[in-house]
């Protein structure tokens, strides 16, 4: 057999084993895998000893391009590429002109769409979006069936902030979600405790950082989630939680859960990693929503992680400068944080190192339930046939993280001078190596639009 790459000597992990064995890759695609030492013909080899090749990461939940970020395409993915991230899926904001207010446009959904793959065209990493429905707007109904067909097979809505939907309109949407076999992606937070918990801590002037996690309790979190949920179960969709931060609204996703073919829950990197203490040690950086709860709600992702009830490990990755960041209150800082970069390590660091999680456990968090729950067909595996995403990751070289090297617009990290074991030594997106040894050497716009259809969760 001839190959165009060999990638020999190295440890490939799959979501149910690791092998010592070689892979095979021809024209972009993952064609075989073979034992140590077996004779292939190869155009190029790398040798991967000591390294684990790892599919790429799917991050599922990234801000690139958008109303809360300043991350571009190009930057955003550079810091993606370095952290092992092959595939990203970002937000098509539906209410969103930059050339006006914010959500005083009427822009479409469609519109959106073609706004952010218009400059999605400077991405080193391939990608695609969910949809974003920011009004009360029964025309949006009309377009979701069309954004199916053409591979839109997910729609992001919210239940507080002023672009958050009513209970009865999300309802709707579920509808229509449902006849199109699509998903709903959903923040969940009930906008009136969190509006009013803001309100009365403005007029007590409970404005430092470390007062922030107060105004957006867990028990908000629960509350929307559980709304969505019924919603969910009543209308028979698929219902995807994003960014879970608490035992409450984990234990929402559990109780629904009768056989996983209906609801499905995320968490993020810095819920399993940091709690609310950050806020007395980094100020606004780490200002979230939700925000970093407790060190129980970090012990409960875990178990929620372990059990099945949250499926993903992603980011939330937002963009900041440390100057967007400050204020002198923490209601006047801008919401996020960036993680791409820095996700893969910091999660390894934590759920393998520290708490002995399973290689194929973090591949399946990281890399083929993502691809799977949004119907990325050919992502997040080293199955033959599928594309050649890997990473090169070195399970024990150290690294303290610093935010010097950021490739991201953002000039910080939440995780600054946190210590972690694991270290991305190459990624490789279609055969092709887009970064190694902590440079970029992939051209922008090698990304492509990733083919997307509707997932069946019932396998």
């Amino acid at each position: 057999m001839n190959v165009d790459l060999l990638i020999k000597n190295g440890t490939l992990v799959t979501t149910k084993n690791t092998m010592e064995a070689d892979l095979l890759v021809n024209q972009g695609s993952i064609v075989g895998m073979v034992a140590h030492g077996t004779h292939v013909d190869a155009d190029a080899t790398v040798d991967a000893s000591d390294r684990l090749v790892l599919p790429g990461i799917v991050d599922p939940h990234v801000h690139i391009e958008g109303p809360n970020t300043i991350d571009s395409y190009e930057t955003g993915s550079r810091a993606a590429a370095l952290g092992g991230v092959t595939s990203i899926i970002t937000f098509a904001w539906q209410a969103w002109d930059e050339l006006g207010p914010p959500w005083a446009s009427d822009r479409t959904l469609h519109d959106a769409v073609e706004r952010q793959f218009d400059a999605a065209t400077s991405s080193l990493v391939d990608y695609s979006v969910h949809g974003t429905i920011g009004r009360d707007d029964p025309a949006v109904l009309d377009e979701i069936e069309d954004l199916v067909e053409s591979g839109i097979v997910s729609f992001k809505m919210f239940t507080t902030y002023d672009f958050g939907l009513s209970n009865g309109f999300i309802e709707r949407v579920f509808e229509e979600i449902e006849a199109t076999d699509s998903v709903a992606v959903l923040h969940t937070e009930d906008d009136t405790i969190c509006s009013t918990r803001e309100a009365t801590m403005r007029n007590t002037g409970r404005g430092k950082p470390t007062a922030y996690p107060d105004s957006r309790p867990d028990h908000a979190e629960a509350m929307a989630a559980d709304d969505a949920v019924r919603m969910a179960q009543a209308v028979g969709n698929k219902y995807y939680g994003i960014h879970t931060s608490c035992q409450a609204a984990a234990e929402v996703l559990a109780a629904a859960q009768t056989d996983k073919s209906q609801i499905r829950g995320e968490t993020c990197v810095h819920y399993t990693t940091l709690d609310r203490s950050r806020y007395a040690e980094q100020g606004l950086l780490p200002m979230i929503a939700p925000p970093l709860r407790t060190p129980d709600d970090i012990e409960a992702m875990f178990k929620h992680l372990q059990s099945g009830t949250l499926d993903v490990v992603s980011t939330d990755h937002v963009a900041f400068t440390r100057e967007d960041k400050q204020a002198d209150n923490w209601w006047d800082s801008e919401y996020g944080a960036n993680g791409l970069q820095r996700s893969l390590p910091v999660f390894h660091d934590e759920a393998v190192v520290q708490r002995e999680l399973s290689y194929p456990d973090l591949v399946r968090l990281m890399c083929s339930n993502p691809a799977r729950i949004f119907g990325l067909v050919d992502k997040g595996t080293l199955e033959p046939g599928t594309d050649a995403d890997f990473v090169l990751f070195d399970p024990d070289a150290t690294q303290t993280i610093d935010a010097t090297d950021n490739a991201s617009r953002a000039d910080f990290s939440i995780y600054e001078e946190k210590e972690v074991t694991g270290r991305v030594d190459a990624t490789y997106l279609r055969g092709e190596c887009i970064a190694i040894d902590g440079t970029v050497v992939g051209e922008s716009g090698y990304g492509k639009q990733l083919n997307r259809v509707p997932p069946n969760w019932e396998k």
